[in-house]
């Protein structure tokens, strides 16, 4: 089987981390995103998959290079027409032209997955290729049950799970609570009704098409699954996926401890990590290898990237702090906070919630409201 992710978004919710980075290499409990996708399809017998790329595509391709979990990797660059990146740059080709792009790539042969990369999931994708086949329809979308369906395409779905209408973000009265999870099967036929070279939205085009024409059909999966869109969506993959995949210490790897350290679960320490007397950390946190702690720090519901320095007394709360940065002693950072890459954030200063830092900036004064600091 063959699998196509599409890996070309901007991530301009999570700027300013994603300035230096594509989304799909954020990490969740230390591994990129990208490769937990890229380990659960090798676990459902996907010998090749084309990453859809566009943003930082050099950097995507320099960290998979041309196979990873015993898959082999293609890039398909999206590339439209310079009048459609003049109008907007970030949209580029859509959802679809993607998929027509990479047609040679994908083949006529047989069914084939595409998947959203910054869909965090354990969604069995064997049973949703099977379900497809059953079906005997040109595609197959997974289908997910949240409460508030408006920031997704919803779905109207027969007793014979044949999808009769389809929404994309409904600002009321959705059809259903049953939402587009991101991933599909389709038969290579999805070709035929995407134009090449154009930019094309699969979810606004396409779908309403196949629907009327009685060809798309759903799978609801359950489980985990996080949309990994804005800051909050990428701290609750990191708690959801620690709490789910993580056992008790066996994650605690070639850590350095002072005494009465206390830690608690879940947490995910990376290697070569050094943490001083007096410490508390999680639940809910991760730290990437190469980050030193200093003593009394309290770190909590936060990402931290690797190579960071945290000094003496700092309290970090619902925050994400980019790679290289130091942090220094006594410094507080609140709940919703994106601190940039090589940032240093001096003694005592405060950041209150939903604070950004740009990359390489130095904050030497208290920041007490919402703001990004350029």
């Amino acid at each position: 089987m063959n699998a196509l992710i599409l890996a070309g978004g901007f991530g301009t919710r999570l700027r300013p981390l994603s300035c230096t980075r594509p989304k799909l290499l954020f990490p969740i409990a230390n591994r990129p995103i990208l490769d937990l996708t890229l380990e659960k399809l090798a676990a459902s017998r996907v010998k090749e998959v084309v990453l859809a790329v566009n943003f930082m595509a050099d950097t995507l391709e320099q960290a998979c290079g041309k196979s990873k979990y015993g898959i082999k990797l293609h890039y398909s660059k999206d590339n439209p027409p310079k009048s459609e990146t003049a109008r907007s740059p970030e949209r580029a080709l859509g959802t679809g032209g993607p998929i027509k792009q990479a047609e040679k790539l994908l083949g006529w042969k047989d069914p084939f997955f595409v998947l959203n990369g910054d869909i965090l999931t354990d969604a069995n994708y064997l049973e949703i290729m099977k379900e497809h086949k059953n079906n005997n329809g040109i595609a197959t979308i997974a289908l997910r049950r949240v409460e508030d369906p408006s920031r997704y395409g919803v779905v109207e779905l027969t007793k014979e799970n044949r999808i009769q209408r389809f929404v994309e973000k409904p600002s009321r009265n959705a059809p259903s609570n049953l939402i587009n999870a991101g991933i599909y099967v389709f038969e290579p036929d999805i070709f035929n009704y995407i134009p090449l070279g154009k930019r094309c939205s699969i979810e606004r085009e396409v779908f309403p098409k196949l629907a009327k024409e009685g060809s798309l059909f759903g799978h609801e999966i359950k489980g985990l699954w996080v949309d990994v869109g804005k800051p909050a969506d990428l701290i609750e993959a990191n708690r959801l996926w620690l709490e789910a995949k993580m056992g008790p210490k066996n994650h605690f790897m070639r850590m350095k401890a002072g005494k009465k350290l206390e830690i608690t679960e879940p947490a995910a320490i990376g290697v070569d990590v050094t943490i001083g007397e007096n410490s508390v950390l999680g639940p809910n946190v991760s730290l990437g290898k190469n980050v030193s702690v200093g003593g009394g720090v309290h770190v909590k519901d936060s990402i931290i990237f690797p190579s960071t320095l945290i000094s003496d007394f700092a309290i970090i709360e619902g925050a994400i702090i980019g790679e290289s940065v130091i942090i220094g002693k006594k410094v507080k950072i609140g709940k919703g906070c994106l601190i940039g890459d090589n940032v240093t954030i001096k003694d005592n200063v405060t950041l209150t919630q939903n604070v950004k830092v740009c990359p390489s900036k130095a904050v030497s004064e208290d920041v007490l409201s919402p703001e990004c600091i350029m």
